[in-house]
């Protein structure tokens, strides 16, 4: 078993990869933001771009797309997704190393603009997670279109953030051949709506000693009524909260909530 130190360039680039793994389940949040990008019409941003799983697919469909993230590995690996992807959708896919929390993305008219699949949640406080929906508001036209999309665990998911290790899944990296067992160990902190994530990857080939990888990230929970309150500080005019990719109005149950906003001229 080999552990490498967090923070290394080897690391950043190894988690870089796993993370396709990782999404190698789609989501099911493709079809959506082709629809809305339809709707839309223009140019996109998308904050938190990671390896380019939805950029570059919104790129290959024919829409100029901006996608920002502050690690370089992810970003490493969006370019080189889209560089075997096809290069007419690498020439309509830019992608810039940038904070959201600190952003100095200018640029706007953006048509659509969106934040995915729980990356609001990794930004970790309350005024982080302000401060990008309203980068997203003051970064469209009027009339754009903002969608913010997060995880909204119940009572029995947060039971188990005590600490104990799970194991996530058993998976063969389809680049490397190797398989990969990803566990991980949550603790809920209720006082704060935080949750410390520990992920731990090994992979290797069976029999033979494995690589281990670890990342730690704290997440902040973001209730609908929360979200819908960040929209509508930023100036956003709030069309619906969904609970789920189907776009049925979110109620109890519901996994997800789904913002779907439009700046306001």
């Amino acid at each position: 078993m080999i552990d490498v130190a967090r923070g290394s360039a080897t690391e950043a680039r190894a988690l870089a990869r796993l993370y396709d793994v990782d999404m190698t389940e789609d989501p099911g949040d493709l079809d959506l933001f082709l629809a809305l990008a339809r709707r839309a019409d223009g140019p996109i941003l998308e904050l938190g771009v990671g390896t380019g799983r939805l950029a570059l697919a919104l790129a290959r469909a024919g829409y100029q797309v901006t996608g920002i993230d502050h690690d370089p590995a992810m970003l490493e690996r969006a370019r080189q997704h889209a560089l075997d992807a096809d290069s007419e959708a690498a020439g309509r896919l830019d992608l810039v190393e940038d904070d959201i929390r600190t952003s100095r993305l200018t640029r706007t008219g953006f048509r659509l603009g969106f934040v995915a699949l729980n990356t609001l949640m990794l930004l970790g406080t309350r005024s982080a997670q302000r401060a990008a929906i309203r980068l997203l508001a003051d970064r469209l036209e009027p009339g754009g279109i903002a969608v913010a999309d997060v995880w909204q665990p119940d009572a029995e998911d947060l039971a188990r953030f005590d600490g104990r290790v799970m194991l996530d899944y058993r998976r063969v990296d389809p680049e490397t051949g190797r398989l990969v067992v990803k566990l991980g160990s949550a603790v809920h902190d209720a006082a704060s709506q935080t949750v410390i994530l520990t992920t731990i990857y090994d992979e290797g080939i069976p029999g033979e000693p494995a690589d281990r990888w670890t990342r730690t990230d704290r997440l902040r929970l973001v209730s609908a009524d929360e979200l819908r309150g960040f929209a509508e500080d930023a100036g956003l005019e709030v069309e619906l909260i969904a609970g789920g990719y189907d776009l049925e109005p979110i109620g109890p149950g519901s996994e997800r909530a789904i913002l779907i906003g439009t700046r306001t001229p």
